[in-house]
């Protein structure tokens, strides 16, 4: 309705643009609009796109969720993106994308959670001795400058 208003005080678009930080093709899109319709024309017509799944929908999604991922055949209990997409096509029967199911569970109060330790078979010494000893000989040789060739 800002825009709508200096439409009303006869202010020129870029005016308009540089107060509402929008670009100067919005503002005519929306003088042509003022023009046509009258202020209506220029209210919100609401989100750009509802949710694909209701809250309704979460709610079931949820309760699989919480039964974990071993109840799916899933070898350990980390809830991946993918696997969270897999189990709303198959229990939804709706297709989002990795980051749509990253919004929908943040939106719900899910967050993204790390295992706090490292595995119990990790061998410390073993891993000190690769790094020591494996790694340097795997590594390819550091590019030396032209001045070292001379």
């Amino acid at each position: 309705m800002l825009a709508g208003e200096g439409f009303d005080r006869g202010e020129k678009n870029t005016v308009i643009a540089k107060e509402l930080r929008v670009s100067l093709r919005s503002v005519e899109r929306w003088r042509r609009a003022w023009r046509e319709q009258g202020s209506d024309a220029l209210r919100s017509s609401g989100p750009a796109k509802r949710p694909k799944i209701s809250a309704q929908e979460f709610a079931l999604l949820e309760v699989e969720l919480l039964k974990g991922t071993v109840s799916y055949g899933w070898p350990d209990e980390r809830w991946t993106l993918s696997r969270v997409e897999l189990l709303i096509e198959d229990r939804l029967g709706k297709t989002l994308s990795v980051r749509g199911v990253w919004e929908l569970l943040r939106r719900y109060g899910w967050s993204c959670q790390q295992p706090a330790r490292r595995a119990a078979e990790q061998d410390p010494v073993g891993v000190a001795g690769w790094v020591k000893d494996t790694w340097p000989a795997a590594k390819p040789p550091r590019r030396r400058s032209g001045m070292d060739l001379l």
